[in-house]
């Protein structure tokens, strides 16, 4: 025994929340333009608050960075005067020689530091070792001021950590005996 069908109705079935769908979604959207509303300057303001922080960040490590790279101009520049004081020297006597040796090592200290910290002073300093007095000890040493010239202009409150002076040295023994 079958049961009749009943005829397919041309209505759409709707739900009593059906009509109100369209309200639903109006609301949705008005209330989503109003939040975008109220947040349309956050993005900014955070923008504003955080750069100051990663500017500051990013400031230091130039900065450190190109001390770093004065340092290692001053050490290299240093160790080659001291190679520089162990040519030989045409010199009547023993003193002649050391002090022609190390106006030797000045020269070449000077010329092999970097453009970017061109004042750097030389200074050499004959002496006695102290491992070994009977040998004369040469100390080349390079010195840049940096407080009185920056590498590049200082925030206010980073140079509290910045070095007034950046200075390397560099000692070569010379043997009075074979110095002439």
């Amino acid at each position: 025994m079958t049961t009749p069908r009943q005829p397919a109705s041309n209505k759409p079935h709707t739900s009593p929340h059906a009509r109100s769908r369209p309200f639903r979604r109006a609301r949705r959207t008005q209330r989503t333009q109003r939040t975008q509303r109220t947040q349309r300057g956050a993005t900014a303001i955070e923008f504003a608050l955080v750069f100051p922080l990663f500017f500051c960040v990013f400031y230091a490590i130039v900065t450190f960075s190109l001390i770093f790279v004065a340092q290692q101009s001053l050490t290299l520049a240093s160790e080659e005067g001291a190679r520089a004081a162990l040519n030989y020297q045409k010199a009547s006597d023993v003193t002649a020689a050391i002090n022609l040796r190390a106006a030797a090592a000045c020269t070449t200290a000077t010329s092999m530091v970097a453009q970017l910290i061109s004042t750097a002073a030389c200074q050499t300093v004959p002496a006695a070792c102290s491992y070994q007095p009977a040998m004369t000890c040469l100390a080349v040493t390079l010195t840049y001021d940096y407080a009185a010239h920056p590498l590049i202009p200082n925030l206010p409150l980073l140079g509290l950590v910045l070095p007034d002076n950046l200075t390397s040295t560099a000692t070569v023994q010379l043997n009075p005996v074979n110095i002439l």
